[in-house]
């Protein structure tokens, strides 16, 4: 099973778009939305079904005994992220600011502070003939990148016999997007014609030369910006990275994403680009294959 992977350097360029137009096109038996902090592919992918729903340990967290506290003060003062705070006549831990270090649990002389697991996110594995797994992290959590993994081995482990799965990433380079390379037999990066777009996918692209994915590139709502067209165009070619197609703005997308619609199951101009571009990628796997 060959493993696709589908990024882009910044959000709102058409990831996920493109994501859910290519689970359509190959027919996917499995796929997944790593981007936990932002899941929406289960909007358009429309699964009949109930998801497994697992809760997600991602660290820990202080939690005090308001009862055994005998209001030292001495927690307060020893937390540098400033996660404990008295409020009117008892002391508070708020959650988001903790970062589970322990120095509180340490320092208390009376033993009213223990850390205890965090529940940092729930994850989701669809499954009927085909197989979908997700998660969302909960806001302010950290684990994005251990909850992209667990994502992926449910998907794996859980995943029919087929011949690709199609991952939908997190946008930008940070914690989740490394994570979601991992492993993966190839990368499809959907690039924004603006300079903000050019320079994101830049660092994008150094990103996965680090891991040495082989990769594409694509351009959505090019017609917005030939400029920049033009120029992602010739780093592709200065670079020699594979070129595969571009996507011109089209009103129709908005309108079926509002619906709830997969762009690829309507006839427009994105559709029939976003069809070509899936075949060049196919060529393109294809070629991994071969050599």
């Amino acid at each position: 099973m060959k493993k696709l992977l589908i990024l882009s350097g910044k959000g709102g360029t058409g990831k996920t778009t493109t994501a859910a137009a290519f689970i359509h096109f190959s027919k996917a038996m499995a796929f997944a939305d790593c981007d936990v902090d932002a899941p929406n592919l289960h909007l358009i992918t429309n699964l009949q079904v109930t998801p497994q729903k697992t809760s997600f340990i991602g660290s820990k967290k202080a939690q005090l005994k308001q009862e055994t506290c005998i209001h030292c003060n001495q927690c307060i003062n020893h937390c540098r992220f400033e996660a404990i705070r008295l409020h009117k006549t008892k002391i508070h831990i708020d959650p988001i600011r903790c970062e589970g270090c322990g120095v509180c649990e340490y320092i208390c002389p009376v033993n009213a502070i223990h850390l205890e697991d965090d529940i940092s996110g729930e994850q989701y594995l669809y499954q009927t003939e085909k197989i979908f797994s997700t998660a969302e992290l909960k806001m302010g959590r950290g684990n994005s990148g251990k909850l992209v993994t667990t994502v992926k081995k449910m998907l794996f482990k859980n995943a029919p016999p087929c011949d690709l799965a199609i991952i939908d990433g997190s946008p930008g380079i940070g914690c989740p997007v490394i994570a979601s390379m991992n492993g993966v037999d190839f990368l499809l990066i959907v690039a924004e014609a603006s300079s903000s777009g050019l320079n994101d996918l830049q660092r994008l692209v150094k990103t996965a030369n680090t891991f040495q994915i082989p990769m594409a590139i694509c351009i959505n709502k090019y017609t917005n910006n030939t400029q920049y067209t033009q120029k992602i165009e010739n780093f592709c070619t200065e670079y020699s990275i594979p070129f595969v197609g571009k996507i011109p703005y089209d009103t129709n997308v908005s309108k079926a994403l509002n619906q709830g619609i997969n762009i690829a199951e309507i006839e427009c101009p994105a559709q029939k680009a976003l069809q070509n571009i899936y075949v060049n990628v196919m060529q393109e796997i294809h070629k991994l294959t071969t050599l």
